[in-house]
Order: C-alpha cells, then structure tokens, then sequence
C-alpha cells in the first residue's frame, strides 16, 4: 500500500499493534489516519512513526490523542478531506522491546583445533542459546528498513545474524578454550567461563543494530563422533588422568613405604639404596635417601599424531616419528 490512500474517506481512528507478540518489528495495516485518532502503544513497545524513509515521531508506551494541536508534526503531514474532515498520511511500525524468548543456536561445522594440553589435533562442536532486547528502536528499524526487511519474527534474528554470529562464535571460543590451556574433553565443566567471553564480541556486533544482547549461554560443547583423532584423545585423556591422579602423592607414599621396609631389612638404608641404583653409602642419612627418591619424574607429553607419551623435549615421536611442534 502506497503512502496515500486512493480511497480518501477510508482512514483509521484508532492505531495499534494488530500483531501477535512474536514480531519484533510489524507494520500498522494502514497508513491514512484522521487528525483526531488515538494512539495506543503497550508496554515494552515502541510506536515508530515514518513518512519517506525518515522518522517523524517516537512513541512510547502510552495512550495518546493525536491532534496538531498535542503534536504539530501532523500539520506536515495533513491533507484536507471535503466537509471539514481532515487525515494524516504516514507509515507505523510497532517495535517490540521485551526480552526476546529464547533463541536457539549452533556452530554450523566443527571447530578446528589442537588440544592446548594434549596437542592432538581434534575438533569440536558447540550449541547453546540467547536473549535479544531492542534497546534503540529507531536505529533497529532504519537498519532493518535499509536491508528490506519489514517485519521480523523473534526465531528468524538467527538467520538474519547467522554469518556474523558464526565468524565471532567460532573464533572466540577457539581463542578461550587455547588460552584456559585445559584439555578438551573436559572443557564443558568452563562453558559459563567461554560463554561470557564470547558475549561481549557479539554484543558489539548488535550495537550497530540498536539491540542488547541480554543473554548468552553455551549448553554444550562435543567432540563429533566421527572426528578421526576421538579415540586417541580419549586415551590420551585417560592415560594423563591416571597419572594425575597417581602422580606426587603415589611417590610419596610409595617412597615412604621403601624407606620403612629398608630400615627393618638387613642391610638397612645402603642396601636398600645399592638395590635401587641410587649409589648410596653405609653412612647415608634417610634425609638423603628421602630426596634422592623424591626427586619429579622426567617431564613428558604426548605425540599429538598417534597420542605415544614421549620426552618433553622430543622433537620427533619414536612409536611414528611424526614432527612434533
């Protein structure tokens, strides 16, 4: 429908929002309305009033009569009827200014990364969910108005950011799960850690939008069941968990253990110490048997391309001899 009516004697007393809850952007059915009509704008919305390509008016919540005399902007915008009845032409978009519902999201493919701890190649898929509020009605519309968009459903903001949405979500959350240099298999246990990361990068992208992004979450991140290195970073996973656990408190223990059985054995602490290799003297104290035995394990890690555990400084693996970095 054009700007001016053909039909001159039909124009609208009573302007507001005909839609149901679920458009944040919709477009009053008419755009010819008399200079005495009352505007009706509900809570959490906002009345956008555009003639042109320009706003003539903002409207918040609120029940107003709309005379030139309350708002002389309508004496622009007039046009006379015959037996002294007069109209106003313009268009009326309602925006919506409640918190969106939730709005479900998702990586459209695997995130390509090296596990920071285990430094296996891998990949990883990430799925959550968002909130959007319209914070600056105007500049949302006008964005909006300029890509030809004329109403917009809540559900569809995802396809209208999804490019945008993609690029940041996936660099940003590869960045932070490098940087938490924590294994990816249990990276989900820092998804509220990643998701505030992630959500002021896509907070400035709604800026230019007029919106806020309200909420942000992460209700998941897996490894894809296909992802050929699944099972080596699983063992590899496996494998450091054991030692971790059995790590500096199973050698202390284990050395303690030595040390008791040694003293009551004959021989005592030098034959103990001769059996082990350490080199030790009769007259050796247990202080010095105690920190010869306590001494850290050699520092290893894992080939990233077969998962062997190999010397820190290796700089190839000697199960398949693949360069290490």
């Amino acid at each position: 429908m054009g700007f001016f009516s053909k039909n001159i004697q039909n124009w609208t007393s009573v302007i507001k929002n005909e839609n149901n809850g679920n458009l944040l952007i919709s477009k009053h059915s008419e755009e010819n309305f008399n200079t005495n009509s009352t505007l009706i704008v509900e809570p959490a919305e906002e009345a956008i009033f555009i003639r042109n390509g320009e706003i003539i008016k903002v409207f918040e919540n609120g029940t107003y009569n709309l005379t030139t005399d309350n708002f002389p902007f309508i004496t622009d915008l007039r046009n006379s009827f015959s037996g002294g009845k007069s109209s106003f032409s313009c268009s009326v978009y309602f925006v919506r200014k409640a918190h969106s519902l939730e709005i479900k999201w998702g990586t459209d493919s695997p995130i390509q990364l090296r596990d920071p701890v285990l430094s296996i190649m891998t990949s990883v898929r990430a799925r959550g969910a968002y909130k959007i509020q319209v914070e600056d009605g105007a500049k949302f519309l006008i964005k909006l108005l300029g890509n030809n968009v004329d109403l917009l459903e809540q559900n569809n903001i995802n396809k209208y950011f999804i490019n945008e949405f993609q690029q940041h979500i996936k660099s940003c959350l590869t960045s932070s799960i490098i940087a938490l240099n924590k294994e990816v298999l249990g990276i989900s246990a820092e998804q509220n850690t990643l998701a505030e990361k992630i959500k002021p990068e896509l907070q400035n992208i709604l800026n230019n939008y007029g919106l806020k992004l309200i909420v942000f979450s992460i209700a998941g991140i897996d490894i894809p069941t296909d992802d050929p290195n699944r099972q080596k970073l699983e063992e590899a996973f496996a494998n450091k968990k054991v030692m971790d656990i059995l790590g500096a408190n199973w050698s202390k223990q284990q050395a303690t253990e030595i040390l008791h059985t040694a003293a009551a054995n004959e021989g005592g602490i030098a034959g103990i110490g001769a059996g082990l290799g350490v080199g030790l003297s009769t007259g050796s104290t247990m202080a010095e048997m105690t920190k010869e035995m306590m001494k850290p394990p050699k520092e290893t890690k894992f080939c990233h391309e077969c998962g062997t555990e190999i010397n820190i400084n290796a700089k190839f693996c000697s199960n398949c001899g693949t360069k290490q970095e």
